[in-house]
């Protein structure tokens, strides 16, 4: 599974190691600590995937370390959020809708990939909750590490946090019209090509769909 890793990917996890390499000799262990967390939470996503024997599309997986490295190295070590306006919008609004992505795949595969057990606009709509539940998780996640470790993830506060909440809601409708789009057979490539790309990697997750496009093969 670790072969099929995109570049991208790899690259990013090759460029922490050096930080933390660099930071330890230089005797810098703030640094070094941002860069080890940053590649521990950025290998997760990997090691679950693995655990629960799933096969992520590489570019999905590169999306997701590239997002964490955004957020948690460049962020706050290279201070991103305050040397570019756009960077947390950025952040934010693609997080969103992958996590719109992602809570969409969860419900499809809880059905095992049967189109009609629900209204697709339901299970859009669990999909978009997904997504600004774990927007709303994280911003609980920056106010604990503002409080304990002195850092300032919420940059103006309050304000901070609404707007990311606002970005988070527009992503996660976003996403969630991309799982929408799939169910209605619109899977044309682009996003919905990763959902398609996903499905056709765990075809154990999603039986119903499998015999649903056996049958209609014949």
């Amino acid at each position: 599974m670790f072969r099929e890793l995109s570049i991208v990917t790899k690259l990013i996890w090759l460029s922490l190691l050096f930080s933390i390499a660099e930071s330890l000799i230089l005797g810098r262990w703030s640094l070094a600590f941002i860069a080890a967390m940053t590649l521990t939470v950025s290998m997760s996503p990997f090691l679950v995937a693995r655990w629960m024997h799933l096969r992520v599309p590489p570019s999905f997986m590169a999306a997701v370390v590239a997002f964490i490295w955004g957020t948690l190295f460049l962020g706050e070590v290279f201070d991103f959020y305050n040397r570019y306006w756009w960077w947390d919008v950025v952040m934010h609004g693609g997080s969103a809708i992958g996590f719109g992505m992602i809570g969409f795949i969860l419900v499809f595969a809880m059905f095992q990939g049967d189109r009609y057990a629900a209204p697709p606009i339901a299970i859009a709509f669990f999909a978009y909750a997904f997504a600004v539940s774990i927007g709303a998780t994280w911003e609980v996640f920056e106010f604990a590490m503002d409080q304990i470790f002195g850092l300032n993830m919420q940059k103006s506060g309050l304000e901070d946090t609404m707007w990311d909440l606002i970005v988070d809601h527009v992503g996660a409708i976003f996403g969630a019209s991309v799982g929408f789009a799939y169910l209605k057979g619109q899977e044309r490539g682009g996003l919905t090509g990763l959902i398609h790309q996903f499905v056709d990697r765990n075809p154990r997750l999603f039986r119903h769909l499998k015999e649903w496009q056996d049958r209609h093969d014949l």
